[in-house]
């Protein structure tokens, strides 16, 4: 079979891959961008951007001084500046942990449960975790004695709520891929470490954590495109209440186009969850085309 014949076969098993990806991929996303830019009767305008960024839904100053809601878009930042760093530390640790501790794969496993079932069902738990009646989290605090409370009702505690409940969610991903990182380094560099008189602590600093640096990359770009997005937990927890203190861009971007009925609006929050997290996944491109 000739080189043409090879490539015509190759263009013909890709053309269904290609037409699914063309239908609900490129053209969604280029029509979104083209309606962003127009308004509501079809003329070409900038002004759904500036409504947008200059919304006290979006971007709200005052909240600095009146507390809560402070606008998605700093919502989401305070999300990524505590989820982030939070559950890839303790990810991190717990997969070094329990690396050679009898019986670990079925307590990851048990930690593993909260990134299997679905964020609907995971934010449904949340919002029963920190319930004044029924909560966990108020048994753990009575212990020190807090008075129990619905923290999900409150504006200076329904985002906080959200985020460390969504902590537990996520800290099995990254446990799992850094518990699958930790079996590719060799046991020969712990070995001469040992010998030269290296302890557990300057083992996992000059050893574990630079080694494991291409999959910090990879749970650190993953986590960050999943905050930037976040929905299905501040919907079903919250509904981005009370008074829009747990709202987040997503469903910003949800209620303009189903409630308010303005697709304009809602399609230039789309692009800019979709340029950030194009930005975010700049790191793990690089980082895959060093290694390449």
């Amino acid at each position: 079979m000739n080189r043409k014949a090879r490539l015509s076969h190759y263009a013909l098993f890709m053309l269904p891959a290609v037409l699914l990806l063309a239908f609900f991929v490129i053209y969604p996303s280029v029509r979104t961008i083209y309606i962003s830019f127009f308004d509501e009767e079809g003329h070409p305008t900038l002004k759904n951007y500036a409504e947008v960024l200059t919304s006290r839904d979006t971007f709200n100053p005052s909240g600095f001084k009146r507390g809560f809601p402070l606008g998605t878009l700093l919502h989401n930042l305070i999300w990524i500046g505590i989820h982030l760093p939070a559950s890839v530390i303790l990810g991190l640790l717990l997969a070094t942990l329990l690396q050679n501790m009898p019986g670990s794969s079925f307590v990851k496993s048990i930690i593993f449960l909260g990134m299997v079932m679905p964020m609907i069902v995971g934010g449904v738990m949340i919002r029963f975790m920190f319930d004044k009646n029924v909560g966990v989290v108020n048994l753990f605090l009575q212990t020190f004695g807090i008075e129990p409370r619905t923290w999900t009702a409150y504006p200076e505690s329904a985002l906080f709520s959200l985020i460390f409940g969504s902590i537990w969610l996520w800290t099995g991903f990254s446990m799992v891929l850094y518990s699958a990182g930790l079996e590719t380094i060799p046991k020969e560099y712990y070995e001469a470490a040992q010998i030269d008189g290296a302890g557990r602590f300057r083992q996992f600093i000059a050893i574990t954590v630079p080694l494991l640096k291409p999959i910090t990359t990879v749970v650190v770009t993953m986590t960050l495109l999943w905050e930037l997005k976040v929905f299905d937990i501040v919907y079903v927890a919250t509904m981005g209440g009370p008074g829009g203190a747990s709202n987040v861009l997503a469903l910003q971007m949800y209620t303009y186009a189903f409630r308010e009925f303005n697709f304009n609006r809602s399609a230039v929050v789309a692009v800019i969850i979709t340029v950030s997290t194009l930005a975010a996944s700049i790191p793990m491109i690089k980082s895959s085309l060093a290694q390449e």
